[in-house]
C-alpha cells in the first residue's frame, strides 16, 4: 500500500475519531451543567488508553 495514502487515512480517521470524542465532552458538559474542562485523573486515563491503542495498532503485524 502507498505510504502517502496510509498517512492520509491515519490523518482522516484521527480527526473524525477526535471531532467526536469533542462533541461526546460537549454533550456531558451540557447535561451536568458544568465546564467543558475535563480532570486530571481522567485526562491522565485517556492518555494511558491512546497510548495503548497505539502500541496494538504498531503490533499489528508482529505475528
Amino acid at each position: 500500500m502507498n505510504k502517502s495514502r496510509v498517512i492520509l487515512g491515519g490523518t482522516v480517521i484521527g480527526a473524525v475519531t477526535g471531532l467526536f470524542a469533542a462533541l461526546l465532552l460537549a454533550r456531558r458538559a451540557e447535561r451536568n451543567e458544568r465546564e467543558t474542562a475535563i480532570t486530571t485523573g481522567e485526562g491522565l486515563k485517556l492518555g494511558v488508553l491512546v497510548f495503548g491503542l497505539l502500541r496494538a495498532i504498531a503490533s499489528l503485524n508482529d505475528d
